[in-house]
């Protein structure tokens, strides 16, 4: 007997299970073929270490230190620092895997951090340069090092961020370092913290991620404060974090929590390194302990002296006196002057990166807002040209997405072995990027990694720039006084967020409308690998006063998806400044270096140029001003390519079952994705001319709440629809579900035949106005329309912005100030931005807020004569006299369903209550109550109110008639009020 052929769900059902099994056997095949190995065992050693407060200077501070010690020795040595915020243990895991690869390593808190007395002077030569010098020193007494000469250790140096420039600063100034493995840190620290990304002239270098490097730059406000206030506690070190005494012996006192911020038990290193003991990979730190420390303690040092509190009203925390006037000078008001900005260089490694000629490996991030590629790359030139062998890696992380993860350490101990034993090989090219893809894993994206040739620009040849053609006509923007509203591109330190979620993906990202200009390219038609920092050309011209310290803007490059969904690069912004703007209007040209990034733009996807006057991470004038940008001449968008090769990593069993696994199922879903969407844009074309249908809509959130149940309704062309319903009647749910805001649990709204979806392209045939629109007070009426439809990228002929105002009725007043407008005209400015581009469909929350009763009856007229035009208004409100003379038709809400719709008339009319205006009201209610079934006849001045309880107006007339009532108007009694009252009851008062 043959089986039966399974129904499509069943096939559907199994297929789902097939992949699912395969998926776990695929999981399964990582345990089952990668063999574990217990890791050599390694020594700690922990010491205090003395060394001079200053140059010259007699007084002592302490240094905290871990030595991490191989199986074997004597074997070279690395000194590694850590980043800003974090100590000794913050490096832990690391120091542990470069020990395990037969390499002495010395780990330390720098001044100022964890248990480590003096202050911070942000890798001053004379103090954590120095201080590192003599750590070296330390090394080359020890047994287990390896010497090259008296006095001389075999050592390299490596760290992220604050250590990384410490490694920097170290070689160019002390000649016993042998190499150097940097990684996320700075070139110049002034041009990564007020960066200027314009130049009236060309960008000279030829490598993929060269900057400006202009002066007067824009202050990086968000990362410096961030970085300030974690090193504004309580200092460390001897007496009042004062310098040791020489000769008097640290005591053995406890320091971990007395630092304030960064440094505690369980806080983080702004550089996304643990400082709680642990390392930040979560390895843990223990081994043997030597040298009086007690073992699995991080509050314990082994001897120095207890911090004494300094006083709470001091500013400048574990900082030096000079690194926190400069702080704030800067931060006062975003311009460093020149006592800051010689500091600034001199704590650079700019400053000694002509005098490295040992071997380099830079690691820079492709998803870091604080220390750009722009910062590898200038290193990378000036090492080079110096006479030193650099070799760059560019990886997926940085400051927003994360430190190196265990494979690219295992890369940089590779190099470090090799460099420092000459045995070990070279890990492979002198350039190698990752490509981060789409395709997502157990929520990681993937990364493909690429080997180049060599780093472009260093031993001749240059980069290959591919001219992107850009359109857009000149445009106006406005920087508004004080800088607010702000640009949202990303929030320093939790960007990290973004790049490692889709969901979140685009959520911090907000250009206010009438401040940013865009210029977009055709969709790609093949893609295009973008490998380093763009460059564009652009014309800057002033439309009225500049601020004294010149024009600042921002620029950044938006990824567009076919659907119009923008995606910002790892949120990279390019802050510039402009200093001597004219102010006659004259234009200035210059080259904007945009940030580097590694981006696909896949084939039908566009790049978008926005240009844009503010942004919440930076300091920005505090006046107003406005500006034109245009592009300069005809040569667009100039985008680096480096072309490479997949980097070769053999053939790993494991990782390919799992990746066919997850293939697989990503195929499913996509089928599955694919078919929701086809679904959730289907159209019906039966409802093509009807603005709005209702289906049994639903929505109900976790907890068991319903704001909407079972809601039907539907609305024609040309109606007037009021939306009525108490607090809690589920309006405004309805209207964010309208508007594609949220997601109905069940049923569907339909537009024009189309259904609403989130991103649904029919929204753009909706008009909406929700309580209030923000405008800037100093330009015109009709200056914020334009500059609001601008920010739409829509074509300026599709505003009827014409129309618009003469609906809206605001006469002359459109060409005068906003901030001269009375709250009646700044409502209908809003009812008319909501009807730019006369919308089909128009939906206002509560449009007459805070109006007095003739601007009430403006608003009223406004909204007839929009739905004379034959489109349609949908009205929430909770004046009910305005709905009931507004609208054509009701729809009455109450606890998230329908109670009642229609007519306006239809439900005010229903039941037998009716008024009578008479010339003897006394008389008419006796004669009234003299009918047979009328009751509940009250009298009203002229007025008599009567329920006739079914019997008909033109009997009550002809009684009132002959008994001598001389009758003037007769008519239904009922209020929209009193519907509405006996509809959702007594206790349902409007909103």
């Amino acid at each position: 007997m043959p089986f039966p052929a399974p129904s499509p769900r069943a096939r559907r059902g199994r297929l789902v299970a097939v992949l699912a099994v395969a998926v776990l056997l695929a999981g399964g095949g990582l345990v089952w073929l990668v063999p574990e190995t217990d890791p050599p065992p390694v020594r700690t050693e922990e010491a205090i270490l003395e060394v001079p407060a200053a140059p010259g200077s007699a007084e002592r501070i302490a240094i905290d230190t871990t030595l991490y010690v191989p199986q074997r020795s004597p074997a070279p040595a690395v000194l590694l620092p850590h980043g800003f915020g974090g100590d000794k243990n913050s490096v832990a895991g690391q120091a542990r895997e470069l020990a395990e690869r037969g390499m002495v390593v010395l780990a330390y808190s720098a001044r100022g951090f964890g248990r480590s007395g003096g202050r911070i002077a942000l890798n001053d030569p004379d103090h954590e340069v120095a201080d590192a010098s003599r750590l070296l020193d330390h090394l080359s007494s020890r047994p287990e090092v390896l010497l090259d000469g008296a006095g001389d250790p075999r050592v390299a140096v490596t760290g992220a961020s604050y250590g990384g420039a410490l490694a920097l600063l170290l070689a160019g100034t002390d000649r016993r370092v042998d190499a150097i493995a940097p990684a996320i840190t700075y070139n110049d620290l002034g041009e990564a913290l007020i960066p200027n990304a314009a130049t009236t002239g060309e960008v000279a270098a030829d490598t993929p991620a060269a900057g400006a490097f202009a002066p007067g730059g824009v202050f990086k406000r968000s990362w410096a404060g961030i970085f300030f206030s974690a090193g504004s506690g309580a200092p460390a070190g001897g007496p009042g974090g004062e310098a040791l005494e020489p000769g008097v012996e640290p005591d053995d006192q406890d320091l971990g929590t007395d630092q304030g911020g960064a440094g505690q038990p369980g806080s983080a290193a702004p550089d996304g390194s643990a400082s709680d003991g642990s390392a930040s990979d979560g390895s843990a730190s223990g081994g043997s302990v030597e040298g009086g420390a007690e073992p699995g303690r991080s509050g314990r040092s082994g001897g120095a002296a207890p911090a004494r509190p300094r006083s709470a009203a001091d500013p400048c925390g574990r900082f030096t006196a000079e690194v926190c006037r400069a702080y704030a000078d800067v931060a006062t008001d975003g311009v460093a002057d020149e006592r800051t900005r010689d500091l600034l260089r001199r704590v650079s490694p700019a400053s000694v990166t002509g005098d490295i000629t040992v071997p380099t490996l830079l690691v820079q991030g492709e998803n870091d807002t604080l220390f750009g590629l722009d910062q590898a790359d200038a290193t990378a030139r000036q090492v080079s040209a110096a006479g030193g062998e650099v070799d760059v890696v560019w990886y997926v992380g940085g400051h927003d997405g994360g430190s190196p993860g265990p494979q690219l350490r295992g890369r940089i101990a590779d190099w470090l072995a090799h460099r420092l034993t000459g045995e070990a090989e070279h890990p492979g090219t002198s350039f190698r990027y990752e490509v981060q893809g789409s395709l997502r894993a157990n929520g990681t994206p993937s990364v493909r990694a690429v080997d180049a040739a060599g780093y472009p620009g260093l031993h001749g040849g240059t980069t290959d720039f591919r001219t992107v053609a850009l359109g857009g006509e000149q445009q106006l923007i406005v920087h508004p006084p004080g800088g607010s509203p702000a640009a949202v591109s990303g929030i320093p330190g939790l960007n990290r967020l973004v790049t490692s979620s889709n969901r979140l993906a685009g959520l911090f990202g907000f250009d206010p409308p009438g401040q940013s200009a865009r210029f977009t390219s055709t969709p790609m038609d093949t893609q295009l690998l973008v490998t380093g920092a763009p460059r564009v050309r652009l014309r800057v011209a002033a439309e009225g006063p500049v601020p004294p310290s010149g024009a600042v803007l921002f620029a950044k490059l938006y990824d567009v998806n076919p659907d119009g969904t923008r995606t910002l690069p790892g949120s990279a912004v390019a802050a510039f400044r402009i200093p001597s703007l004219p102010t006659d209007g004259t234009p200035v040209e210059v080259t904007v270096t945009l940030p580097g990034i590694v981006r696909p733009v896949e084939t039908g996807h566009a790049l978008q140029l926005v240009v844009g006057t503010t942004d919440q991470s930076y300091a920005t004038p505090p006046e107003a001003a406005t500006y034109s940008v245009s592009l300069a001449g005809d040569a667009g968008l100039a985008v680096p390519v480096v072309p490479g090769t997949p980097a070769s990593s053999g053939w790993p069993l494991p990782q390919l079952l799992g990746v066919a696994g997850v293939l697989a199922a990503v195929a499913l879903v996509t089928g599955v994705a694919a078919l929701r969407r086809r679904r959730a844009h289907e159209v019906d074309p039966g409802l093509a001319d009807v603005p709005l249908v209702i289906e049994s809509l639903t929505k109900s959130y976790p907890g068991g709440l319903t704001a909407v149940k079972d809601l039907s309704f539907r609305v024609e062309p040309g109606q007037v629809l009021g939306l009525l319903g108490p607090n809690g009647a589920g309006k405004t749910t309805t209207l964010r579900m309208l508007m594609g805001l949220i997601t109905p649990s069940s049923g569907e709204i339909r537009v024009f035949g189309h259904k609403v979806a989130p991103g649904a392209p029919v929204l753009s045939r909706i008009g909406s106005f929700v309580e209030g629109a923000g405008f800037l007070p100093h330009l015109s009426g009709a200056a914020n329309l334009r500059l609001y439809w601008a920010a739409t990228g829509r074509p300026a002929e599709k505003a009827h912005i014409a129309e618009a105002l003469e609906i809206a009725g605001l006469g002359d007043a459109v060409h005068r100030k906003v901030r001269t407008y009375s709250q009646g005209m700044r409502q209908r400015l809003a009812i008319a931005q909501a009807m730019l581009g006369l919308p089909e469909l128009l939906v206002l929350d509560e449009p007459t807020n805070g109006l007095d009763p003739p601007q009430i009856h403006q608003m009223r007229e406004v909204l007839r004569r929009y739905a004379a035009t034959g489109r349609t208004v949908l009205v929430s409100s909770h004046l009910l006299a305005e709905v009931e003379q507004t609208s054509t038709h009701v729809v009455v809400m109450h606890r998230g369903a329908l109670v009642a719709a229609g007519e306006v008339g239809d439900i005010v009319g229903a039941g037998g209550e009716a008024t009578f205006r008479v010339d003897r009201p006394e008389a008419a209610a006796e004669a009234l109550r003299a009918v047979g079934g009328v009751s509940e006849v009250d009298v009203d001045g002229t007025l008599v109110h009567a329920d006739l309880d079914g019997l008909p107006r033109s009997a009550a007339v002809a009684a009132l008639v002959r008994a001598g009532v001389s009758v003037e108007q007769a008519g239904p009694r009922r209020r929209l009020e009193d519907a509405f009252l006996q509809l959702v009851g007594e206790g349902g008062s409007g909103e």
